[in-house]
């Protein structure tokens, strides 16, 4: 078949459009033409050069957010599958282990390898991948809005972890992709969503995602202790304390953000003496990809709100300057190749 144009960072801070030989599926995996993909801070991070050197692999085709079609498959995959869409598991576990078989990402001693860091990812038009780590979307799902199951899939991981219910009383720290798809699937779950972000610039769109109040960091002190759950998508030095003082007694944190520095540590006698159960999400296991597909299906996720911005995939450093720049009001930002 005629090659597949992708976008390859050979090293940091150096980006090309290529032409890549796109070879027919081996036993067990799945090429996919893929439709969108998104832009996630990481993937900044992988042109940069700031993302950990353990989590990436140079050269790489990045992208690890996409959405796309079953084009073929190899032996062992059932044919039903070509022509429906998907999208996919990034980060791989090892093959029949108990840890595969739970889904469990960090359960079982393996080499770190994930789609779009360490191994091709979807800023290409045609991208192969173990069929193993497909779900499939429903007939004529919106292949656009599919692109932001791989977000939610993260945040999900962290609903099932705060263990909530309906009438829970759950902050979302951070309005960005991450808590405002959070938002969305607790809602969904029936809780009470606050949202908690660092200045009044996300309300309107925290409340369409279906978050009942909104406030500024600098208002939350005043919510203190009142949370059965914070849910922590900001990822910025401080917040982790933040959302542990938000929680009440016996309450439970879940920190999904990576901040470049904290000073503020988390202290040890504040969770002790309050009981605050704290827990971490690091990609997304198999059980929240099943929950984030579910909800897309059911209407609950609806990532199209976030998307603010679209490029083709030559254009795709632009698209790495707009997502960087705070004044072009970004906020997910779709290739399309």
């Amino acid at each position: 078949m005629a090659p597949s144009r992708a976008v390859r960072v050979v090293s940091p801070g150096q980006l090309e459009v290529v032409d890549v030989e796109v070879a027919p599926p081996g036993p067990g995996e799945a090429l996919v033409k893929v439709a969108h993909c998104g832009i996630c801070g990481s993937d900044r991070e992988v042109f940069a050069g700031t993302r950990p050197a353990e989590f990436v692999r140079y050269p790489v085709v990045p992208g690890h957010e996409w959405s796309g079609t079953v084009e073929a498959v190899g032996a062992g995959v059932p044919e039903e599958i070509v022509g429906r869409g998907v999208v996919g598991q990034g980060i791989r576990t090892a093959e029949g282990t108990p840890a595969s078989v739970a889904g469990d990402t960090e359960g079982w001693e393996q080499e770190y390898e994930e789609t779009g860091f360490t191994l091709p990812g979807g800023w290409a038009q045609y991208l192969t991948i173990p069929a193993r780590y497909l779900h499939l979307l429903p007939e004529g799902a919106d292949l656009r809005a599919a692109a932001g199951i791989e977000p939610a899939a993260c945040v999900a991981e962290a609903v099932l972890l705060a263990d909530v219910s309906a009438g829970s009383k759950v902050a979302v720290v951070g309005a960005g992709t991450l808590g405002l798809l959070a938002v969305q699937l607790l809602r969904g779950a029936g809780c009470e969503v606050t949202v908690v972000h660092r200045n009044d610039s996300r309300e309107e769109l925290s409340r369409r995602c279906g978050a009942a109040h909104y406030t500024t960091t600098e208002g939350a002190a005043a919510l203190e202790g009142t949370f059965d759950a914070v849910v922590e998508a900001a990822g910025a030095p401080g917040v982790a304390r933040t959302s542990v003082r938000l929680a009440r007694r016996g309450g439970r944190v879940v920190l999904t953000g990576i901040p470049a520095a904290d000073a503020d540590d988390l202290s040890s006698l504040e969770l002790v003496s309050r009981n605050v159960h704290v827990l971490t999400v690091f990609g997304a296991p198999t059980r929240a990809w099943a929950y984030a597909v579910r909800a897309f299906a059911a209407g609950v996720l609806d990532p199209t709100v976030l998307i603010t911005h679209e490029f083709g995939i030559e254009d795709a450093a632009k698209a790495l300057d707009v997502l960087g720049d705070r004044s072009s009001g970004a906020l997910k930002v779709l290739l399309h190749p």
